[in-house]
């Protein structure tokens, strides 16, 4: 029998966030899953308000894929192009107004997805990130992402 979980988390984070103990915290259904299954999405979620790109290497499998859609226009990664992006090594410059959470996690055996949202101050992002426990270890393998840009205020 495969073992499924579905959950709904909320992992608010203001300001900059180094460390897990620095999140608000996890919901109950989220705080039962097996730790494993968090290390990538928090690594990511680290890597996010850092911009430290040990924590996006963490998160993500080597051979890992990055799609996403940025007004209408179809965008592919790897990882490696993401990294060089993402992982400047410093926060942005508007942190402390940023918000991001996971917002949902439902896991099949050795395979599952994750939404996590990312509250901007000119955009939401949605990241839908593929999981698959590799070698013993759980890894984003694919990422597939929507911006939708804020009206002005």
């Amino acid at each position: 029998m495969l073992f499924k979980a579905t959950v709904f988390a909320a992992v608010l984070m203001a300001g900059p966030v180094v460390a897990q103990e620095h999140w608000v915290a996890h919901k109950p259904e989220v705080a039962a899953l097996d730790a494993a299954v968090r290390v990538p999405l928090e690594a990511y979620l680290r890597g996010q308000a850092t911009g430290d790109p040990v924590q996006f290497r963490q998160a993500f499998h080597e051979d890992a894929q990055l799609w996403g859609l940025r007004g209408g226009t179809l965008i592919r990664m790897t990882d490696d192009d993401y990294m060089a992006r993402a992982g400047t090594g410093r926060p942005a410059d508007d942190e402390a107004m940023r918000r991001r959470w996971i917002e949902t996690v439902d896991i099949t055996g050795d395979v599952g997805i994750a939404k996590i949202v990312l509250d901007y101050p000119t955009a939401m992002v949605a990241d839908y990130l593929q999981l698959m426990r590799v070698d013993g270890r759980w890894q984003i393998v694919n990422k597939m992402y929507l911006v939708e840009p804020k009206a002005p205020n």
